[in-house]
């Protein structure tokens, strides 16, 4: 039987039959741990481990016209970015880009987006972009929520999909997806616009955005 601490967490009782209870809390730092045993050893990898989730911090939208989210880890293999209550300054929708060591991706992406008004059942158009992955967005006056999930297939290739509605100045449903491959391992994501000059703004209200990875 042995005891010990790996970094801050605890080994509370551990037996060469593998019986008995191994607690594990990864550290915040995103290095791996390793765990020697009686017949051997093994990798524990900081976060992200067993399903855990890291969220980001929220920024609330004053006036950006993007918003970077950066030092994603390695190990990620999937993100979830989180709209609540966005709005903009113009009619421009929104778009998600992602991004390696190199900057921010901006061609390659294959997808797009239909829109539903919720209020007659009926397809409002679609929309297709290379730039990025569009999640909605399109009037200014209106406020967005939803998210945009992207997953990894491996070798740096991602693919996307986005469930987002809008508030207040209309009832519509925009449901979109995207397929990406990057250059190198992703470390960072962007929300921004399609024109890339319309701005996250406080009208009607000042929204937030963050992002959740495991």
């Amino acid at each position: 039987m042995a005891n010990g601490t790996i970094g801050v967490s605890q080994i509370d009782v551990l037996t060469t039959s593998g019986t008995g209870t191994l607690s594990i809390v990864p550290p915040a730092t995103n290095t791996n741990r390793t765990l020697t045993l009686p017949d051997g050893t093994g990798t524990i990898v900081a976060n992200g481990v067993n399903g855990s989730l890291v969220s980001g911090t929220a920024v609330t939208c004053a006036n950006q016209t993007s918003i970077d989210f950066t030092g994603i880890p390695s190990w990620v293999k999937r993100i979830t970015v989180m709209f609540s209550g966005v709005s903009t300054s113009g009619t421009s929708l929104f778009l998600v880009q992602l991004g390696d060591a190199g900057g921010i991706e901006t061609t390659g992406y294959v997808g797009g987006i239909i829109s539903v008004d919720l209020t007659v059942g009926d397809n409002t158009g679609g929309t297709v972009s290379t730039a990025g992955m569009i999640v909605g967005g399109g009037v200014a006056a209106a406020t967005y929520s939803g998210t945009a999930v992207f997953s990894t297939l491996g070798s740096n290739i991602w693919v996307g999909q986005s469930n987002t509605s809008a508030g207040s100045a209309g009832t519509f449903l925009t449901i979109g997806n995207c397929g990406k491959t990057l250059s190198d391992t992703l470390t960072q994501v962007r929300i921004t616009t399609v024109n890339g000059t319309d701005t996250f703004d406080t009208t009607p209200s000042a929204g937030k955005i963050n992002i959740m990875y495991e």
